[in-house]
């Protein structure tokens, strides 16, 4: 197979196991979807999820947020961890958004990725999911998979999100990033990785991981 034949694959397979990709943090807004995705760092969506609801009761928006404290933030989504730092993210970009951004959060990467505690992956999550601009946002899933699909090196998320973009096309890229962590979640895991159910890494696989599963 050829890298184009490859690519094509890949895209046809996972619109054949995911036709429709929900997105995995619940939101309803722009605001609320970048809290979440924030949230979501070295967490699950699923723990995000349970805290969600509880922080968005109080404060949904810019405005409500600020009336809370840092300290009153941290304790509400303690069990998602890194909170002291996710606290301060939160009301700090909160506060940025009223100064400098009407209370909106703004469509392009320069602004959000000057908020606090948001780079450039939760700047392309929220670019994709809450505006529909093209992004390729990479976690660690996409990282293993791009890897083990021989598509990028994997040195880092840097260099697999330019392959990402230079294989994919362009707009696909907001429904791919999706159907590519379902799947790695699904058949392509870090641990417990059963080979032969994951059908393409078995079809277009890097030789080595290959090798180093079936050995």
């Amino acid at each position: 197979m050829t890298k184009k034949e490859k690519v094509q694959f890949v895209i046809d397979t996972l619109e054949k196991l995911y036709p429709e990709v929900p997105i995995p943090l619940d939101h309803k807004d722009p605001y609320t979807l970048l809290i979440a995705v924030l949230l979501s760092a070295q967490s699950t969506d699923k723990g995000v999820n349970k805290i969600t609801p509880i922080l968005f009761a109080k404060a949904d928006n810019p405005y409500d947020m600020i009336k809370l404290s840092v300290e009153e933030i941290r304790e509400i989504i303690k069990p998602v961890g890194l909170s002291p730092m996710k606290a301060k993210g939160i009301y700090g970009l909160s506060k940025i958004l009223i100064e400098k951004h009407h209370g909106k959060v703004p469509q392009n990467f320069k602004d959000l990725e000057a908020l606090p505690a948001v780079g450039h992956k939760t700047a392309s999550v929220v670019m994709s999911q809450a505006f529909g601009i093209p992004a390729f946002p990479v976690d660690t899933h996409i990282q293993r998979l791009m890897y083990r699909w021989n598509l990028s090196n994997g040195k880092n998320v840097v260099q697999t999100e330019k392959d990402a973009k230079r294989l994919f096309p362009k707009e696909l890229w907001n429904k791919l990033h999706l159907q590519i962590i379902f799947y790695g979640r699904e058949y392509s895991p870090a641990r417990s990785w059963n080979i032969e159910k994951d059908i393409i890494t078995k079809t277009i696989g890097r030789k080595s991981v290959l090798k180093a599963e079936t050995n």
